[in-house]
């Protein structure tokens, strides 16, 4: 098998994808102990449990090998979580790559900003469950399910430079809206638009039972696929080392397709509507979650969708999520100040080409002076003759900058 990704370069980009595990793991059950620094007691948790789990980690491993592609191919990149559900990765990500900091100065990356990361989230007076719009880098807020895709080619449309990522949840896709927006693709011009890279999570569950697009065999799932315009890649399974490499590889070629389709377009004016690639990633549902809760199957079942520990009335409970949080080593990715290890922190990319900063997810930071009309007569045309009349201003100073 060919391996895109160096020893060392996979075990980095693997400590990455632990760190956002744990800090989302965090953010759904602790309020104290941030670091594990003492063991875990059913006072350091939560005492009302409100996220999702099971879209999270597929989500985060998909975030950080899109930021590898970032750094090597220079791209111009913004991230549309369609399983909105999975808040907790987006504000990690975020987190860690440091824009949400920078949006939000008093989440600090040290000991405490992380205690207050994780106190803040689905919290009175904090952040919702969802990929909410105050999550930086999001166009898309995650609680309405079937609109990431449209979305997405809204905003690659005259957008060049723009490559869109887009995760597409398999629940996700069973809404109207969504089933509908898979052929936005027959709208996109590669010689005047930017790109969508859809990207189906094909994790198998839903709230509370299996999907549909996860009941179909291989050859009626690119059947279908192929009726919508795409032409699918496929990385499947459990084994991290073994995704990493499948992952990098199928994202590599995807690119360069991309790239190729455009270059097509743009200097030899070729005029055809191209078989976009797109990733199909099926991996469990609660992936590196509790395997067994109670005598009951969760990870890679209905049941990992949500909280898959809940009864910290427990101690059973209580020693399974410290075991949980444990197994991502976090006193290996983070210092005792809670900062990230510098080499760990050194993948992801910088300035405006981090998802969480990109200038066209952040609306306020590209706005343009809005072309107002002449506010003291109004140019009417009535029975061939022109006339004019006093109108109420179209606009104010105030009111002529988008924001």
């Amino acid at each position: 098998m060919h391996s895109p990704l160096s020893h060392q370069l996979l075990n980095r980009m693997d400590a990455y994808w632990r760190a956002a595990n744990y800090l989302a793991v965090g953010q759904i059950y602790l309020r104290d102990n941030p670091l594990l620094e003492q063991p875990l007691r059913s006072e350091h948790i939560k005492p009302r449990l409100l996220g999702h789990w099971g879209t999270t980690p597929g989500l985060n491993i998909l975030y950080v090998h899109l930021n590898r592609l970032i750094r090597q191919h220079d791209l111009n990149m913004i991230f549309v979580t369609g399983p909105g559900h999975g808040g907790p990765a987006l504000v990690a990500q975020t987190y860690l790559e440091g824009s949400y900091t920078e949006r939000y100065p008093a989440i600090e990356r040290s000991r405490d900003g992380m205690a207050r990361l994780f106190r803040q989230f689905s919290w009175p007076h904090g952040v919702p469950s969802h990929v909410s719009p105050e999550t930086p880098g999001s166009i898309h807020e995650g609680g309405e399910l079937g609109y990431s895709l449209a979305h997405a080619y809204g905003a690659a449309f005259d957008n060049p430079d723009l490559i869109v990522a887009c995760v597409v949840g398999d629940g996700e896709a069973e809404t109207g809206a969504l089933a509908t927006s898979w052929h936005s693709n027959k709208f996109l011009n590669p010689a005047r638009d930017g790109a969508v890279l859809p990207i189906l999570h094909l994790n198998g569950y839903k709230i509370a039972n299996p999907t549909i697009l996860s009941r179909l065999d291989r050859e009626e799932l690119v059947a279908l696929l192929h009726g919508y315009g795409y032409e699918p890649w496929f990385v499947e399974g459990s084994e991290p080392p073994i995704i990493h490499q499948q992952l990098a590889g199928a994202l590599d070629e995807m690119v360069v397709r991309i790239r190729a389709e455009q270059l097509a377009a743009r200097t030899k004016g070729t005029a055809h509507r191209p078989r976009w690639p797109m990733l199909v990633f099926r991996t469990p549902k609660g992936w590196t979650g509790p395997d067994i809760v109670d005598g009951e199957q969760v990870e890679g079942t209905w049941r990992a969708h949500q909280v898959p520990l809940a009864h910290f009335d427990n101690p059973a409970h209580v020693a399974q999520l410290e075991a949980w949080l444990k197994s991502y080593r976090p006193e290996e990715l983070f210092d005792t100040d809670g900062k990230l290890d510098a080499s760990i922190a050194a993948l992801a990319p910088t300035g405006n080409r981090r998802m969480g900063a990109n200038p066209h997810a952040m609306g306020a930071n590209c706005s343009r002076p809005w072309r107002c009309p002449p506010s003291a007569t109004m140019q009417l045309r009535c029975r061939g003759r022109a006339r004019s009349r006093p109108s109420r201003p179209v606009c104010s100073a105030a009111s002529c900058a988008m924001s």
